[in-house]
């Protein structure tokens, strides 16, 4: 999750919250193996999506979640811009935004995973 957000922060992105759920867990008393989420993005990425419709903005801003198995391996999850688009009925209209927030979150990843 270090090298997520660090890279998020490099691309001039606005990181909104950072949660550790893991932490969250040992505070209620309870056992959860690591799962950090970012809430992150930016206006000139979401605020088309949600030109395109509103609803949208119950997803937004982008989330990562960056969580380890039972068997200690690391895994970054997110939602696809794509299917975010689906989900909300988005028009063609929005079609330049949601192939920029695609390529972004696909360069976020490669660099944090590197």
């Amino acid at each position: 999750m270090n090298r997520f957000e660090a890279a998020v922060r490099a691309r001039g992105m606005t990181v909104f919250a950072h949660i550790d759920h893991a932490a969250g867990a040992v505070a209620a008393g309870l056992a959860l193996r690591p799962t950090d989420l970012l809430v992150f993005g930016n206006a000139r990425g979401g605020t088309p999506l949600m030109q395109s419709s509103q609803a949208i903005g119950i997803d937004l801003p982008l989330k990562a979640l960056v969580w380890s198995d039972a068997n200690g391996d690391t895994w970054l999850s997110y939602n696809d811009p794509a299917w975010l688009a689906a989900r909300h009925g988005l028009g063609n209209e929005a079609d330049a935004a949601v192939h920029a927030l695609s390529m972004a979150l696909d360069a976020l990843a490669r660099a944090a995973t590197a």
